[in-house]
C-alpha cells in the first residue's frame, strides 16, 4: 500500500510537475479569493476562559443593572477649565458627539445637576436643579462640588482642576448578551452532559446567528470609534483630548492585529529573501522556499476566511510563526538536495529528487507531527484564543508539509538544475566547531547543562502572573495615554462590583407614596465606574411647579432602602474607599450621604421610604437605580481600580475584600459575589499557572510518545527530549529572573520552544543513526552529522531566531516579549542540540556497541 502511494506521488510530482503546480495554483487562487472575508475578533468574548461562570454572571449583572458599553473622552483644558471659552469649547464638543449614531447621550460637568452649589433642600429637588452653564451658577462652588461631593468626587474633575471627561453612553445590546449567554450555556451542556438532537440544532442556529450579529456589531462599533475620533480631532487645538473605553480598545486592537499581520508578513518575506541569498547564493534555492512559504500562508488564510475562523490578538501571531516553520521545512529539503547534488553529480534530476524526498520524508514528517503535538497541547489551556492558536498551527503545519513536498520537488524538476557548490563556506566550519568542542569538553557541557537547569528552576519559582494591562501598549498609543489620564485624574480605569443579596426574612410592608408627574432621564452607570445613569439630556429635566416631580410607584420592599441597610452599605462603601488601589466608589451610600448632607441628619426608615417614592425619576436613575434591584432585594457597589498603581495585586485585592466582608462586616460567603472586568481579567491571569503546567506536561508526554514510536528506544527518546526540556525551562527561568510575567502570549512560548526545537533532535538523531551505521563509530558519526544535517539545523535555527526578532516591530508589548523569548528559546535549543544532545549520545551509547 505504501509503495503504491509512493509511486503515485513520484508520478504526479516528478513525472508530471506541471500538473502538480497547476493544481496547487488553482487551490491557492480559489482560497485566496476568500481573503476579503477574513475577520479579526478583538472582543472580550475572544479574550476569556473557555468556561467562566464569572463571565456569565458579569453579563447577567450588566443586563440587570443596564450597564451598557461606553466611550470616555478625556478633556484637559490648556487654560482655566471653568472659563467661558473652555466651557463653550467643551459644550461644542459634547453637542457634536451626541449626533453620532449609537451614542444615546453625552454626559459631562455641563449636564449633571448641582446639589451643593449652593446646597439645596430636599423639597427643592423637584423644582429644577441647575447645571453649570445656567445663569447665576457660582462656578467656584460648582468646581468645589465636583471635587468634593459624594456624587462627583473622583469622577468628573481631576485634582489638577483642568481635566474632565465626557461620557458617551452607548446602547446596552441585550440581543448580544442573550445570544452569547444561550450559546455558552449550550456549549457547556454539550461538553458536560451531551446535547439532544434538538439542542444541537439550537446550538448550531444560535452560534451562526451570534457570529453574524457580532460581526455587524463589531463593524458598527469600529465605525463609531472612527467617527468619534474625527470629531475629537477638530477640538484638539484648545485642549488635550484622549479617547478611552472598551469599544475604543477593541477597535485599536483590531487595527494592531491588521498592522502586525501586514508588517510581519512583509518583513519576514524580505528577510527570507536576504537570508536565503546569503545561505545558498543560487536563485532556485531562494525562489522555491519563498514560494512554498507564501503558498502555505495564502492557503491557510483563505481556509480561515472560508470557514469563518477568526483571528485574535494571540492567534494572529500564527502568520509569522507559520512562515518561519514552513521556511524551516523548505531549508531542510534544500540543504539535503544540495548535498545530493554535490555528491551525485552524474545522476539525473529525477533520481536526485527521489533521493531527496525519500530520505527527508520520514524525518520531516516526524518533526511536523511532534510540532503538531506541541501546539495541540495548548488546547488544555482553557483559554479560547490560546486554544484557537494551537489548532490553527496544527492545520497550518499539515498544509506547510504538504506544500513543501509538492512545490519544491516539482519546482526543482521544472527549473534549470543548480550547479554543484563544493565550497560550503564558514557554516560547515561553525557546526564542526560544535562537534569538536563536544568531543573535547564533554564533562563541561554536562556541568553547564545541570547549572542551567538549576538556575532555570530557581527562576521558574519566581514566575508571576500579575501585570498591568496598560503595560501591554507603548506609551505613545492612545490606549496608554487615555488609560493613564482616566486612572490618575478620574477615579480609575478597571471595574469591580460587589453584588450583595439580603437573605433574611422579608421586611413588613411600608406605606407607598405616589405623585402625579414623571420625568425622563438618561442613565450614567457603566461597569467601569463611570456611571451611565448619572447624566441628563435636558438641562430643564427637573423643572416643575410641584415640590416634587411625579414619581413612580415602588412595587417592592427592600432591606437596602432602610436605615440599617443604608448604614451597612455605607460602612462597606467607606471601607472600599479607604483601599489605596481603589479609586471612585459608587453605591446607595452616595444617596444616603447626599440626603444626610441636605437634611442635616440621617434619615430614618420612614423618611427613606418617602424619599424613594418622592424622588423624581431622573435623580433616581443615577442615585438609586444603578445600585438597587429591589425585586430581588439586591444591591450593587461599584468601584474602579487604579490600573496604574504599581502596588496593585489583583488576586490579593480580591481575596482581601472577600475576607474583610466576611470577617469585618458579618456577611456570609453566600451573601455576596464579586464581579466586573477586574474579576474576569484576574481569572484569566490566575489560570495561566495551571495552564502552563498542563501545557508543558502535555507537550512533553506527547512528544515522548512520538519519540518512542520514531526511535523505538526509550533511552534514545529520553536523550532526544532532554535538550528541549532544558530549552523550555531556560526560557521560563529567564522570565522569572528578569520579572517578565506570564500572559496569554508568553504562556505559549514553552510549548512552541519544545515543538520547534524538537525538530533539531529528530533530524539530528535520524541522521546520526544513519552515519553510525556506516562504521559503528560514535565520535565519527557525530562529526559527520554535524557537517551535514548540522548545517540545516544551523540555517533553520538562524532563520527562526532572526525571524522572531521582527516581532520587535509590533505595537503590542506582549508580542515583542513573545518574539524575544521565543528567539531565546530557539537559541537555547540549537545550542543544546549541537552540544548536549551529542554528548548524551556519546555517554549512554543508545545505538549499541562501537566496532573495535
Amino acid at each position: 500500500m505504501l509503495k503504491r502511494i509512493q509511486d503515485i506521488y513520484f508520478y504526479c510530482v516528478l513525472r508530471q510537475p506541471w500538473i502538480a503546480i497547476l493544481l496547487l495554483l488553482a487551490l491557492v487562487v480559489g482560497l485566496a479569493s476568500q481573503l476579503p472575508n477574513l475577520k479579526i475578533d478583538a472582543s472580550s468574548d475572544a479574550l476569556t476562559l473557555e468556561y467562566d461562570e464569572d463571565l456569565d454572571f458579569f453579563r447577567e449583572i450588566s443586563k440587570r443593572y443596564q450597564s451598557g458599553d461606553f466611550l470616555v473622552v478625556t478633556y484637559t483644558a490648556k487654560d482655566d477649565l471653568f472659563s467661558d471659552q473652555s466651557l463653550q469649547h467643551l459644550k461644542a464638543l459634547r453637542d457634536e458627539l451626541t449626533t453620532i449614531e449609537g451614542v444615546e447621550s453625552a454626559n459631562s460637568i455641563l449636564d449633571v445637576p448641582l446639589l451643593y452649589s449652593p446646597p439645596v433642600g430636599f423639597s427643592e429637588l423637584g423644582r429644577g436643579l441647575k447645571t453649570l452653564l445656567e445663569e447665576g451658577v457660582d462656578r467656584g462652588l460648582a468646581q468645589q462640588e465636583f471635587l468634593e461631593s459624594p456624587i462627583y468626587k473622583d469622577m468628573l474633575l481631576g485634582p489638577n482642576k483642568k481635566t474632565t471627561a465626557i461620557l458617551l453612553n452607548l446602547t446596552l445590546d441585550d440581543k448580544f448578551i442573550g445570544l452569547v449567554r444561550e450559546r455558552d450555556a449550550l456549549r457547556l451542556k454539550r461538553d458536560t452532559e451531551g446535547l439532544s438532537i434538538e439542542d444541537q440544532g439550537r446550538l448550531d442556529s444560535v452560534t451562526a446567528e451570534f457570529l453574524t450579529y457580532s460581526t455587524a456589531t463589531i463593524e458598527k462599533s469600529h465605525a463609531r470609534v472612527g467617527e468619534v475620533r474625527e470629531v475629537v480631532a477638530k477640538y484638539k487645538d484648545e485642549a488635550q483630548i484622549f479617547l478611552g473605553g472598551v469599544s475604543m480598545i477593541t477597535a485599536d486592537m483590531v487595527d494592531f492585529i491588521q498592522s502586525d499581520i501586514v508588517v510581519f508578513g512583509a518583513s519576514i518575506v524580505a528577510f527570507v529573501i536576504v537570508l536565503l541569498t546569503i545561505i545558498f547564493r543560487q536563485w532556485q534555492f531562494v525562489l522555491l522556499p519563498l514560494a512554498s512559504c507564501l503558498t502555505t500562508l495564502l492557503i491557510m488564510l483563505g481556509f480561515l476566511a472560508a470557514v469563518d475562523w477568526r483571528l485574535t490578538v494571540i492567534s494572529s501571531n500564527f502568520v509569522a510563526l507559520l512562515l518561519i516553520v514552513s521556511m524551516a521545512i523548505a531549508i531542510y529539503l534544500m540543504v539535503r538536495y544540495r548535498e545530493i547534488n554535490n555528491q551525485q553529480m552524474g545522476d539525473t534530476q529525477e533520481v536526485m529528487l527521489r533521493e531527496m524526498t525519500t530520505s527527508m520524508f520520514q524525518p520531516c514528517l516526524y518533526t511536523v507531527l511532534t510540532t503538531m503535538v506541541a501546539f495541540m497541547s495548548l488546547v488544555v489551556s482553557g483559554i479560547r484564543p490560546v486554544i484557537d492558536f494551537g489548532w490553527m498551527m496544527v492545520v497550518g503545519l499539515l498544509i506547510a508539509f504538504t506544500v513543501a513536498f509538492v512545490l519544491i520537488p516539482a519546482g526543482l524538476r521544472l527549473l534549470p538544475r543548480p550547479k554543484p557548490v563544493l565550497d560550503d563556506g564558514d557554516s560547515t566550519v561553525l557546526t564542526l566547531y560544535f562537534s569538536r568542542f563536544t568531543e573535547k569538553n564533554g564533562k563541561l557541557i554536562i556541568v553547564l547543562g545541570v547549572v542551567a537547569a538549576v538556575i532555570s528552576v530557581v527562576g521558574i519559582q519566581k514566575l508571576k502572573v500579575e501585570n498591568r494591562f496598560i503595560d501591554y501598549f507603548h506609551s505613545s498609543t492612545e490606549i496608554y495615554q487615555g488609560m493613564l489620564v482616566i486612572d490618575q485624574n478620574l477615579g480609575g480605569t478597571i471595574s469591580l462590583d460587589i453584588i450583595i443579596d439580603h437573605n433574611e426574612e422579608p421586611l413588613p410592608a411600608v406605606e407607598e407614596f405616589a405623585s402625579d408627574n414623571e420625568f425622563g432621564g438618561d442613565a450614567f452607570a457603566d461597569d467601569s465606574g463611570f456611571d451611565d445613569s448619572a447624566g441628563f439630556d435636558d438641562e430643564d429635566a427637573f423643572a416643575s411647579d410641584d415640590a416634587f416631580g411625579d414619581t413612580e410607584q415602588a412595587s417592592d420592599e427592600t432591606f437596602w432602602f432602610t436605615q440599617a441597610g443604608m448604614e451597612k452599605v455605607e460602612a462597606v462603601h467607606d471601607y472600599l474607599d479607604s483601599l489605596p488601589e481603589v479609586g471612585k466608589v459608587q453605591s446607595l451610600a452616595v444617596a444616603y450621604k447626599v440626603v444626610r448632607d441636605l437634611n442635616g441628619s440621617s434619615p430614618n426608615d420612614f423618611e427613606l421610604a418617602l424619599l424613594r417614592q418622592a424622588l423624581p425619576k431622573d435623580i433616581k436613575s443615577f442615585l438609586i437605580d444603578p445600585y438597587l434591584a429591589a425585586d430581588i432585594d439586591q444591591t450593587r457597589i461599584s468601584m474602579r481600580v487604579k490600573e496604574t498603581d504599581a502596588n496593585l495585586r489583583r488576586d490579593e485585592l480580591l481575596k482581601k475584600i472577600q475576607t474583610d466582608l466576611v470577617d469585618g462586616f458579618g456577611f456570609k460567603d453566600s451573601d455576596f459575589r464579586l464581579t466586573g472586568v477586574l474579576v474576569l481579567y484576574n481569572n484569566l491571569l490566575q489560570s495561566l499557572f495551571a495552564s502552563q503546567i498542563l501545557t508543558i506536561g502535555a507537550v512533553f508526554f506527547g512528544i515522548l510518545l512520538m519519540f518512542l514510536v520514531l526511535f523505538r528506544s526509550l533511552s534514545l527518546a529520553l536523550i532526544a527530549l532532554t535538550p528541549n526540556m532544558l530549552a523550555a525551562l531556560t526560557v521560563l527561568g529567564v522570565m522569572g529572573l528578569v520579572g517578565i510575567p506570564l500572559d496569554m502570549m508568553t504562556i505559549t512560548i514553552a510549548a512552541i520552544a519544545v515543538g520547534i526545537g524538537v525538530d533539531n533532535a529528530v533530524h539530528y538523531i535520524y541522521r546520526y543513526r544513519a552515519e553510525f551505521g556506516k562504521d559503528k563509530n560514535y565520535t565519527g558519526a557525530m562529526h559527520r552529522a554535524h557537517a551535514s544535517i548540522g548545517r540545516a539545523m544551523f540555517y533553520t535555527s538562524t532563520t527562526i531566531i532572526l525571524g522572531f526578532s521582527i516581532l520587535f516591530l509590533s505595537k503590542f508589548i506582549p508580542s515583542i516579549y513573545f518574539g524575544v523569548l521565543t528567539g531565546l528559546a530557539m537559541f537555547a535549543a540549537i545550542l543544546a542540540s549541537l552540544t548536549l544532545l551529542p554528548q548524551l549520545i556519546l555517554i549512554f551509547k543508545p545505538l549499541g556497541k562501537e566496532s573495535a
